[in-house]
C-alpha cells in the first residue's frame, strides 16, 4: 500500500518546527508531501532545509483547506491519502492499525484514529474525538465530544467502530474513491467539508472507521479558534449546505426545523453579548439563500442518499434532557 501523508500548511513554520520531525520519525512507512497554500512567511524555505525528504507542492493563492488540498492530491500517486492537519502530533506506530484496517476492511473508505487533546492530554480533542456522527438536523457531535463537553480518555473508546464522519484534522481516504467523488467540496473554503466528503462516500456504500489503536494529538484552533466568529459562519453555513446536498426524505421540512433551530442558537448568542457570533448565524442563513439553487442541483445528482445515522436530536439531548457524554444518548 502506498500511504501519502500530506501535510497543509498557511504560514506554519512555528507548527511546522514543533510537529513535523514527528511526523518523519513515527512514519517510515508513509511518503511525507508539505502541501503550501501560498505562505509568504519561510515555511516553505525551512522544510527545504531542514526535512530534504520531505516533498513539496505548493499552491499560487490560498486556497483554503478544500481547494488547498484538491489541487495538491491530484499531483501525488498513492493507494491511500492522509490529510494531517499542520498542528497534530502523532505517535508512535499510529500508521499500521490504520493500513491494517485499509486491508482488512475493503468497503472501508475512509479512516480516523483516536484524537486526543495536545494541550490537556488526557481528554478527547474537539475536533473529532473518537468519531463524528450527526442527529437528525445535521448536528455534528462525536464520541468523547458533545458541544463544549468534552470527555476525558479512560479507554472508553479503544475499539474499532463505524462511524459517520472523520475528523479533517487527521483523515485518511483511499485514493480511487477520493477521486470518483470530485474530492472535497471547494465551495466550503474551510469546516465541514469532511463530514461532506464522508457523508457523500456512504451514500456510494462505502463505511467510515475510526480505529482506537491510532493515537495523534491535536491542537485544535490553530487556522480558526472558536472564538471566531467566522468559525461560526463557516460552520453554520457549511452545515446547511451539508444537509441539503446529501439528506433523504422531505427537505422543506428538514430545513425549517433547522433553520428555526439556528434563529433560536443566533438569539442565544444575542442575549450572551456574542453580538458577532449572532451576526454570523444570520450571514450563514443569506450565504445558504444565495447558494441554494446550486445546492439543490448537487442534491439531484446523488442518487443514493441515506438518511442520517442517529434519530435523535442532539440538542434537544443535551440542551434539554441533559445528555452531555455520548454513553448517555
Amino acid at each position: 500500500m502506498k500511504l501519502a501523508i500530506v501535510i497543509l500548511n498557511w504560514n506554519g513554520k512555528e507548527l511546522l518546527e514543533k510537529f513535523l520531525p514527528f511526523v518523519i520519525k513515527h512514519s517510515q512507512e508513509a511518503s511525507i508531501y508539505l502541501a503550501d497554500n501560498a505562505s509568504n512567511d519561510d515555511s516553505v524555505e525551512f522544510v527545504q532545509k531542514n526535512y530534504p525528504e520531505v516533498k513539496i507542492i505548493q499552491n499560487n493563492e490560498n486556497c483554503g483547506y478544500a481547494k488547498g488540498y484538491n489541487e495538491v492530491l491530484k499531483q501525488i500517486d498513492a493507494d491511500v491519502y492522509c490529510l494531517l492537519n499542520s498542528d497534530v502530533e502523532v505517535t508512535a506506530n499510529w500508521l499500521q492499525p490504520i493500513i491494517e484496517a485499509f486491508n482488512k476492511h475493503k468497503n472501508t473508505a475512509i479512516i480516523q484514529p483516536k484524537i486526543l487533546d495536545y494541550n490537556k492530554r488526557d481528554y478527547f480533542e474537539y475536533a473529532g474525538a473518537a468519531g463524528g456522527f450527526i442527529d437528525k438536523y445535521g448536528y455534528p457531535y462525536c464520541r468523547g465530544r458533545i458541544f463544549n463537553t468534552i470527555e476525558k480518555d479512560a479507554g472508553q473508546y479503544d475499539d474499532v467502530q463505524d462511524i459517520f464522519w472523520a475528523s479533517g484534522a487527521c483523515l485518511f481516504i483511499r485514493s480511487h474513491i477520493y477521486k470518483e467523488l470530485n474530492g472535497l467540496d471547494e465551495l466550503y473554503f474551510a469546516h465541514m467539508e469532511e463530514i461532506d466528503l464522508c457523508w457523500r462516500a456512504k451514500n456510494i456504500g462505502y463505511n467510515v472507521k475510526y480505529i482506537g489503536d491510532s493515537l495523534v494529538y491535536h491542537v485544535g484552533g490553530a487556522t480558526l479558534n472558536a472564538a471566531n466568529a467566522n468559525k461560526t459562519y463557516l460552520n453554520f453555513r457549511n452545515s446547511l449546505f451539508t444537509l441539503t446536498k446529501n439528506s433523504k426524505g422531505n427537505l422543506m421540512i428538514l430545513l425549517f426545523v433547522r433553520l428555526l433551530l439556528d434563529g433560536i442558537a443566533a438569539i442565544k448568542f444575542l442575549f450572551e453579548m456574542q453580538l458577532k457570533h449572532s451576526y454570523a448565524v444570520i450571514k450563514a442563513h443569506f450565504s445558504f439563500y444565495y447558494h441554494l439553487n446550486g445546492l439543490l442541483q448537487q442534491r439531484k445528482t446523488i442518487k443514493n442518499k441515506i438518511k442520517y445515522y442517529e434519530k435523535t436530536s442532539i440538542v434537544l439531548d443535551y440542551f434539554v434532557y441533559n445528555k452531555t457524554v455520548y454513553h448517555r444518548l
